[in-house]
């Protein structure tokens, strides 16, 4: 398969992945509101897995090796991805509980990919000192390490992303 089918064949499995029912028992929960509390913290997990997949799938250095490396390490690793042939398999191993937790996932595998390409592809080069202050009339430190614009590469990224998504997504996946 090529990379590009590959990657195809990735993000569509990925979709459907997510856009399957999380299948919640209402015997598990209390009441009606806790129930759909739930399942308006499940949806909102399925809004920040679709724009997630958006990105990836238009950035074309992104590639399907990049994407199963992310699965690896994101999510302590819970979310593989395999594929065998033409056919792309994705499985999830739940710590808790499935629904809850399986498109928050394919998030933060998304989140690890687009920042492990962000790093690489899109970061100016830090370089310089940067003096930190700690509260008012605290300490003063000064540390040498690589900035950009006076931030730390971590600030720098988180800013990245906070533009491009937003704050929700950005706040929850990229911090």
């Amino acid at each position: 398969m090529e990379t590009n089918t590959r990657k195809s064949a990735i993000i569509a499995a990925l979709h459907k992945f997510v856009a399957q029912r999380p299948g919640l028992e209402f015997g598990n929960y209390g009441d009606v509101s806790a129930y759909r509390s739930e399942m308006r913290s499940i949806t909102a997990d399925r809004h920040h897995a679709e724009t997630l997949l958006a990105a990836v799938s238009w950035r074309d250095s992104i590639t399907a090796d990049d994407l199963i490396r992310a699965s690896e390490h994101a999510f302590s690793g819970r979310l593989s991805i395999k594929i065998e042939g033409d056919k792309v398999t994705i499985d999830y191993c739940a710590g808790q509980y499935f629904p809850t937790e399986y498109r928050k996932a394919v998030c933060a595998v998304l989140a690890s990919a687009l920042w492990d390409y962000t790093r690489t592809h899109a970061m100016p080069a830090p370089s310089g000192k940067i003096k930190r202050m700690a509260g008012v009339g605290a300490f003063k430190y000064e540390t040498e390490h690589n900035n950009i614009g006076g931030m730390s590469p971590g600030e720098w990224l988180r800013k990245h992303f906070r533009a491009e998504f937003g704050r929700t997504v950005a706040n929850r996946w990229f911090n």
